[in-house]
């Protein structure tokens, strides 16, 4: 059975840190623990579970610190967490299971990363990180912010998740600057790096900006197919934020030159096209949505009630508004079958028993 060496970077996590390794204390075989400049408890909580604690200078650099973490690992395989992230109890056993049947040539596992939820406490916002990499000079961190491991060799794509529990907002303001900083010091953003300045730009509410990285973005040969998708999103809300809805729909209809149509995608063609009165084609883009299969392992970001929550309650809003109730109903209860306690569903619900 191969070993796993548990890399960390934190700085003043007191509030999560505990929650976090008990999540998984009992499932590795070593935790490294690398702090930042914490000023609150969260060196003193570490070391009631790991001896291996070590100061490293921030130096606005997340792969730095990370590859740090990872050349203290004596372990076959490196793991890493964010403090606020969690192994469920629901999935600590299946973690376990594939520890142990795990095949010796797997360079890298793939786990769930579940960063949002709805109302009922389930996945909203999902996409696949490198979870277990092999502990060798090949495989290391790049990227100041939004920092990746490329994934090469032997990969293995597993079901289970990790949950992102976030309890505060931190710096809104760090990954931005620290761009701004790289661009400022002469360095050129590769393309990966361009998407995400750019939505960092559009958080930020500097549209045009943002619009002008995206769009250079979306021209580099070089840009992941993934990035380019989402980047047609965020542009496009950018044009929106901007009251250029003409240039926003036709930002939305570019990813469709990238690759199949995505489901997040189609929902937001189909509320264009459902806010502008133009109901038939909101239909068509909606059904597009709810018969597009998802593809978890492409790597991308994925809103599953784009795949059939969203879709089957904006058709039931179509077809009341083009009059067919008995069809809008259908869909509201299919609806209802996603998520039963939604507020929609149940005043939709209400509204056509009152008819």
């Amino acid at each position: 059975m191969p070993t796993i060496s548990l890399c960390m970077i934190v700085k003043n996590e007191e509030m999560h840190i505990a929650h976090c390794l008990d999540s998984v204390a009992a499932l590795v075989d070593e935790i490294i623990i690398v702090d930042t400049g914490s000023t609150d408890r969260t060196v003193e909580i570490v070391s009631d579970y790991t001896s291996k604690v070590y100061s490293f200078p921030w130096k606005d650099d997340f792969s730095e610190a990370r590859n740090y973490s990872f050349s203290k690992a004596t372990m076959d395989y490196c793991m890493w967490l964010d403090a606020d992230d969690v192994l469920e109890e629901t999935e600590q056993d299946r973690f376990l299971a594939l520890k142990q049947s795990l095949s010796p040539g797997t360079d890298m596992v793939m786990m769930k990363y579940y960063t949002s939820f709805d109302e009922a406490g389930r996945p909203s916002f999902s996409y696949f990180r490198e979870r277990w990499i092999r502990n060798c000079a090949q495989f290391r961190w790049v990227g100041a912010v939004h920092e990746v491991i490329p994934p090469d060799g032997s990969i293995l794509y597993s079901d289970i998740a990790v949950c992102h529990r976030k309890q505060n907002a931190g710096n809104p303001d760090r990954n931005l600057k620290i761009y701004q900083k790289l661009i400022a010091d002469g360095k050129t953003l590769e393309p990966r790096h361009q998407y995400y300045y750019g939505r960092e730009l559009y958080y930020h509410g500097q549209y045009q900006e943002a619009a002008a990285v995206l769009e250079h973005f979306l021209l580099e040969p070089e840009g992941w197919i993934e990035n380019k998708i989402e980047a047609c999103s965020v542009c496009a809300g950018c044009y929106y934020q901007m009251g250029q809805e003409q240039f926003a729909l036709l930002t939305l209809l570019r990813s469709l030159s990238f690759d199949i149509p995505r489901a997040e995608l189609c929902c937001e063609i189909g509320k264009h096209f459902l806010e502008h009165g133009n109901l038939r084609n909101a239909v068509y883009w909606y059904e597009t949505a709810l018969n597009t299969p998802k593809n978890e392992s492409s790597g991308g970001f994925t809103l599953p009630d784009c795949y059939d929550y969203i879709p089957l309650l904006q058709l039931c809003v179509c077809h009341d508004r083009l009059g067919d109730r008995q069809k809008a109903a259908e869909y509201n209860e299919r609806a209802g079958l996603c998520k039963p306690c939604s507020p929609a569903y149940l005043y939709n619900k209400q509204y056509f028993e009152s008819l």
